[in-house]
């Protein structure tokens, strides 16, 4: 059985990037990994224990028995903390808002990049689309294919404020800017590390972003995919 092909892919919030690495995986037969599940979902066991998810030993201290899965099928997505489905809970404000604080703390983030490279292993698939940020230089830096996917600001918080219909759009991009600060402590995600291949999506669709992607994994696989 030949190991696990893994495709790396970083960007900021808004880039576009699950939604064209969950497509990329489909068109692929490939499995589809959402890295910042596993920091949204450890957020909210955080606020669960009712500590503080700014106080970097809480953190630590409530991750103890955190219980954690997530599907790697892009059209049967799920995430799981013990036996409680969060998939639509870890992507409440309160919980967004708690991320950064838990995403900074050094040995959680070893913890979780960790499990990372082991779902992947232990997939058992011909591939998988790791998205998410610091990837391409921490979680996977020898994978075979490596992008930063990105766009303009403001062109990031609109895609942003048509996903999340029930914000205004001032809100949604002061909220981008916000996390933009707030992660930019935590990881360069802006800046494409030697070897990454940047997709720039500012002046492309959906399909046509899709098809970027798909195009750099084929060169970088030998084009066999």
């Amino acid at each position: 059985m030949t190991d696990t092909v893994t495709i790396a892919v970083d960007g900021p919030a808004g880039s576009g990037k699950s939604s064209v690495s969950k497509e990329v995986a489909r068109r692929l037969g490939f499995g589809y990994l959402d890295t910042g599940a596993a920091y949204r979902a450890l957020a909210w066991h955080v606020l669960e224990h009712h500590a503080d998810t700014s106080d970097a030993a809480a953190v630590v201290d409530a991750a103890g028995d955190f219980d954690y899965a997530i599907s790697l099928d892009p059209d049967e997505y799920w995430v799981r903390v013990g036996e409680t489905s969060v998939t639509e809970a870890i992507r409440e404000p309160r919980v967004s808002s708690a991320v950064s604080g838990v995403a900074r703390v050094p040995v959680i983030r070893e913890h979780v990049n960790t499990m990372f490279r082991r779902l992947v292993a232990d997939s058992g698939l011909p591939g998988v689309i790791v998205e998410g940020r610091d990837i391409t230089t921490v979680v996977a830096p020898d994978a075979p294919v490596r992008i930063l996917l990105t766009a303009a600001p403001d062109v990031r918080a609109a895609r942003r404020s048509a996903e999340l219909t029930t914000q205004d759009a001032a809100a949604v991009a002061a909220a981008l800017h916000k996390r933009d600060a707030s992660d930019s402590q935590v990881v360069d995600f802006l800046t494409a590390a030697p070897g990454v291949t940047v997709v720039d999506s500012t002046d492309l669709d959906f399909a046509q972003t899709v098809d970027a992607v798909l195009d750099v994994i084929r060169s970088g696989t030998g084009g066999s995919r």
